[in-house]
Order: C-alpha cells, then sequence, then structure tokens
C-alpha cells in the first residue's frame, strides 16, 4: 500500500481530551513523534491519560482540539484511510478460543481483506516469524498464555501494518515466555514495523524502546532515550526509580 510520505509516522501536536463531568483535561497539550521502525515506550500510571490517547490515535475517539497525523494523514479528516495503515493489538487475548491459531490467523486476515494465496502465505510467514508452526492446529483454548499472545500479536499484523499500537503484550506471562515474545517484537521493528509499546514493566521498556514518553494525569512528563533519561536524573539507577521519581508511583517489577 502506498502511503503519503512524511517525516514522521506518527505525530502528535497539542492533544487535548476534556471529558464532560471532568474539570481536569483527560489529556493536555500532547505532542511527540514516532520514527520509522522506532518501538516507542508509552509508559504511564493508571490513569495517566494513555487509553484516552492510544484510542484517539487509533481513530476510537475524537479529540478536543491539537491534531495526530499517521504517515501524513490527518487521522480526523481522514479516519477510514489512517484505520488501513495501523493495528490495535488489546491487553486482552482478542481471539476465539473454539477456533485454532491456523483459523484464527485465517479469518482475521480475511477480515482484512486478504484471500487465496496471498492468505495463505501471510499465515505461512506469520506461524514461522513467531515459531508457531508446532501449535497452528491446536485450539486457542489449549494453548498456553504465552502461545495466546504470540497469536494475537501474529492476528494483529497480518495485513503489513504501518503503525502496530502494543497494549501491555507481556502481562501475566512468565519470565521465559516474556523473553522471547520481546526477542520477536525486537526482531518484528528490525524488519520495519514501527511500534507504540505500552507497559506497566519498566524493565522490558528500558530494554526494548529507542524512545520512551512517561505521562501522569494527562501531562507529558519526560520524554526521550531511555538512557539518556536515566542519566540526567541525579537519583535514578533505572527506568523504574526514573518513573517513580517523576510520577510517585510504583508499578510491578
Amino acid at each position: 500500500m502506498s502511503v503519503n510520505q512524511a517525516d514522521h509516522i506518527l505525530q502528535v501536536n497539542a492533544l487535548t481530551k476534556c471529558y464532560a463531568k471532568s474539570r481536569e483535561p483527560a489529556v493536555a497539550d500532547l505532542d511527540f513523534t514516532v520514527e520509522k521502525g522506532e518501538i516507542f515506550g508509552f509508559l504511564g500510571p493508571n490513569g495517566a491519560g494513555k487509553t484516552t490517547t492510544i484510542s484517539i490515535m487509533a481513530t476510537l475517539m475524537k479529540p478536543t482540539r491539537g491534531s495526530v497525523s499517521i504517515c501524513g494523514i490527518d487521522i480526523v479528516k481522514h479516519p477510514l484511510r489512517a484505520r488501513k495503515l495501523i493495528s490495535l493489538v488489546p491487553q486482552e487475548i482478542a481471539l476465539y478460543h473454539e477456533l485454532t491459531g491456523r483459523e484464527n490467523l485465517h479469518f482475521f486476515g480475511t477480515m482484512y481483506g486478504l484471500k487465496g494465496a496471498a492468505l495463505e502465505h501471510k499465515i505461512a510467514m506469520g506461524l514461522e516469524f513467531f515459531n508457531l508452526d508446532s501449535v497452528a492446529d491446536q485450539p486457542i483454548a489449549h494453548c498456553s498464555g504465552g502461545i495466546k499472545r504470540r497469536f494475537n500479536i501474529a492476528c494483529g499484523i497480518l495485513h503489513d501494518p504501518v503503525l502496530v499500537f502494543l497494549d501491555e503484550p507481556t502481562v501475566g506471562m512468565d519470565v521465559h515466555s516474556r523473553n522471547v515474545l520481546l526477542d520477536q517484537i525486537q526482531n518484528l521493528s528490525a524488519r520495519g514495523s514501527t511500534i507504540l509499546y505500552t507497559t506497566h514493566y519498566m524493565e522490558e521498556a528500558e530494554k526494548i524502546c529507542s524512545r520512551v514518553l512517561i505521562m501522569d494525569k494527562g501531562i507529558h512528563l519526560a520524554s526521550g532515550p531511555p538512557l539518556e533519561l536515566i542519566q540526567q536524573s541525579k537519583s535514578s539507577r533505572n527506568l523504574g526509580d526514573l518513573f517513580l521519581t517523576l510520577t510517585g508511583k510504583h508499578l510491578p517489577n
């Protein structure tokens, strides 16, 4: 799919969202960009405004003011064009548990408009990339949590989206499964995918993200490469320390 060339895959300018019954905006004058091939960490405690921001960027909600563009496309003016460029992979397992992994891939590929040999090729590539061939014909209900999460992402990227929103993809996984999935996410970035990554595990963001943005109460607190942000802070040994310093809130280790 050809898209308009732009300096940034994602550009957010003065993004603000106000809810009718709230005194304070859920998101206030947020500015940031995401470059091609980045894994961009979008971090904040519960209630920080992350879900609202992602809902706007994914064209599920309109902003009160400000703008968001994906590959130069204004998502408010042209939401249908923007949706063809993105994938939102939710924290919840968005699969049909009575179907096999392969059947889920086939279903979601069809929903994206793929068919025939092109669809079968994409399914084969997804199974190989996420090391899922050996479990492709098991019902999802019989798969481990880690396998389900890998199928969750595989289904979300069958149509080669330009921008992938990954919402806490490793939550609830054991350490080994988390590390396997993190390696695969890094490989996904290396082959050209651009990823906006949310997590409550700061060590994950420190490990795989080229840049992070930390927000709380709808406000941008800090952004930049994790190592640079840590070095700029006199009291932070790691990203978790910095997060606690900025927000005053603990997150899971």
